[in-house]
């Protein structure tokens, strides 16, 4: 198979988990721990698949919310983006944030949740 076949392979594969919720993460918007990293997204948006994959390679924990099968969540994002339903959306600790890089999104957790970090918690054995 020709590389770029193998990368076309590979591009659609992570096109596809990307849209797909992750197990344990999806919800809605009423079930969502709204104390906690909440991801608003919809299905083809290349910005939420970008976080969305990132997230994946941390151990953060969040829930994920697809505002085109929750009319509450739509409305949420909306309520926080001037009207628009620009995704991602995220919240940390209730706090909104429209379409933040990784390093933005870490930066409010530390600030607002930083009980939520990776590693947080753990003893450190000394």
């Amino acid at each position: 198979m020709p590389s770029s076949q193998v990368v076309l392979v590979i591009v659609l594969v992570l096109l596809i988990a990307t849209n797909l919720p992750r197990r344990g993460r999806a919800t809605s918007y009423r079930d969502a721990d709204h104390k906690g990293v909440v991801v608003y997204w919809r299905p083809g948006c290349r910005y939420c698949m970008r976080l969305r994959t990132q997230l994946r390679f941390t151990r953060l924990r969040h829930s994920e919310v697809n505002i085109w099968k929750d009319p509450d969540a739509a409305a949420f994002v909306r309520s926080v983006a001037d009207g628009n339903e620009t995704v991602p959306t995220v919240t940390v600790a209730g706090e909104a944030m429209v379409n933040p890089s990784r390093s933005r999104l870490f930066e409010a957790v530390r600030k607002h949740a930083p009980h939520l970090m990776p590693g947080a918690g753990r003893s450190t054995g000394t």
